[in-house]
């Protein structure tokens, strides 16, 4: 199968390039955001958020911000929310800024942050690497997990044997009221909704980064060494997610990816090639 080729979506303006990013993401809505600041020492900084919507550009001036490894994502009320991957003993190192910039709530999610995605709601899920899971933090001990945006705890992944053992948050994506999470180290697919048991499907496919997931189909992008860039198309059943192509996932101009940010949405797979000025997409849902 030919190489799948990602579209250009969202691009941040050259006049809107303050400072260095530190983070950037797409949110539930599809907006792409840029967090741009000059952080000094361990001291509060300023900081502000580009947002880039269907062609329309803001400006949001978040202050105070603590994070040192910024993970950032918006809320459906024109707030943000700010976490710092690596939680420093006890601090409450998410933040929740309103719409015009300003701290309202701090809170604590758990350590080694790897995603955060909020949903349509306001919710974050949170998933975490090996060292929050296997640390000294008990809130990021269950690897993946849902909290209200004041930092209410409102669903942890229990342990199951057909799971096996978690041991870090490879990919999250959530689109709606529905999470999907793959997992290291037996690399289920789990899909996650409100009132109804989890449901774990095998993959047989190691070393994914991200998920995207459409009607009876998913696909899981990335790899180890030479499979940076694969794209492994399946079939989902009731017990696994069966592959039936492998191919690789190229830039628009064809080129290789390199170093990327992803972010996954429902059947959308968002990545950010390095320096992270320009999202692209691929959406499983799209005509091939």
């Amino acid at each position: 199968m030919d190489a799948m080729s990602l579209v250009p979506y969202a691009r941040l303006p050259r006049a809107h390039a303050r400072g260095e990013i530190l983070h950037s993401t797409v949110d539930a809505f599809g907006r792409a955001h840029w967090l741009s600041g000059r952080r000094r020492d361990d001291r509060p900084y300023d900081a502000t958020v580009v947002t880039v919507d269907d062609g329309q550009v803001q400006e949001t001036r978040l202050s105070a911000v603590t994070a040192r490894s910024p993970r950032l994502d918006a809320l459906p009320d024109g707030g943000f929310v700010v976490a710092d991957a690596l939680r420093r003993g006890s601090d409450d190192h998410v933040q929740v800024f309103d719409a015009l910039g300003r701290p309202s709530w701090a809170f604590a999610v758990g350590h080694a942050i790897s995603h955060l995605l909020t949903d349509e709601s306001g919710h974050l899920w949170v998933g975490h690497s090996d060292s929050g899971i296997f640390g000294d933090d008990p809130l990021s001990a269950p690897g993946v997990r849902r909290w209200s945006s004041t930092g209410e705890a409102l669903w942890a992944l229990a342990p199951a044997s057909d799971i096996g053992l978690v041991a870090d948050c490879y990919a999250l994506n959530v689109d709606g009221d529905t999470a999907w999470t793959y997992l290291y180290t037996d690399w289920p697919l789990l899909r996650i909704r409100d009132r109804e048991p989890v449901r774990m499907r095998s993959t047989g496919v190691a070393g994914a980064q991200a998920v995207a997931v459409h009607g009876g189909g998913a696909a899981l992008f990335g790899g180890y060494g030479d499979d940076a860039d694969r794209l492994v198309l399946c079939t989902l059943t009731g017990t696994a997610a069966e592959s039936w192509a492998v191919t690789s996932l190229v830039r628009p101009d064809g080129s290789p990816i390199g170093r990327r940010r992803v972010v996954c949405r429902g059947p959308r797979i968002y990545v950010q090639a390095a320096p992270c000025t320009a999202w692209e997409v691929w959406d499983l849902s799209a005509p091939a």
